[in-house]
């Protein structure tokens, strides 16, 4: 019956200001942090297109979603002004931030960009 539905179950992880360091120096893989508030018009398009994403790069990519509302230190350190606020991260540090709405496609593209290892600014390279 229609009401007994499950709510499907998401791979988007949700970080807060308890569980930031752990879950970031933990991780080896690339992430994306969105930078949300629940009463943010543009977060609520991004917010769908942040859960495919996590979805599509399960196991490849950390795809997590950050209350600004409910973690204000978090937006303090990272000086969040203006949100949705995308941030990347990878090796365990910040590589680029972007502002406002961002179409999947670009974000698909820059995350694999990260997997294959291509955007890494702050890595040092041996030759």
């Amino acid at each position: 019956m229609f009401w007994k539905k499950k709510k499907k179950e998401v791979a988007t992880a949700h970080l807060n200001e308890a569980n930031f360091n752990e879950v970031i120096q933990s991780t080896t893989t690339p992430i994306l942090i969105d930078f949300w508030a629940p009463w943010c018009g543009p977060c609520k398009v991004m917010g769908p297109i942040i859960d495919e994403l996590a979805e599509e790069f399960k196991g490849k990519a950390l795809i997590a979603k950050v209350n600004v509302d409910q973690n204000p230190g978090l937006s303090a350190h990272f000086k969040i002004k203006s949100i949705p606020t995308l941030i990347f991260v990878a090796n365990g540090q910040f590589q680029e931030q972007f502002k406002g709405m961002v179409p999947k496609p670009n974000l698909q593209e820059i995350i694999q960009g990260y997997i294959d290892g291509n955007y890494v600014q702050n890595e040092s390279k041996e030759e």
